[in-house]
């Protein structure tokens, strides 16, 4: 027999909350090092044409 699960309100909230902010969190993270990224090729690239004019 399998026992019977139960989670009270209280616990579940904090559940979803947790997993809200943990997705939040992980987009929010990768979005800046793609800016970081994006930023130094612009810099490098523009660096480059400048030479080059």
């Amino acid at each position: 027999m399998l026992p019977q699960l139960y989670i009270d309100p209280g616990s579940g909230s904090l559940l979803l909350q947790a997993l809200i902010a943990g997705a939040i969190s992980t987009l929010l993270f990768f979005k800046n090092i793609k800016m970081v990224v994006m930023n130094f090729f612009a810099t490098v690239f523009a660096k480059f044409k400048k030479k080059n004019d």
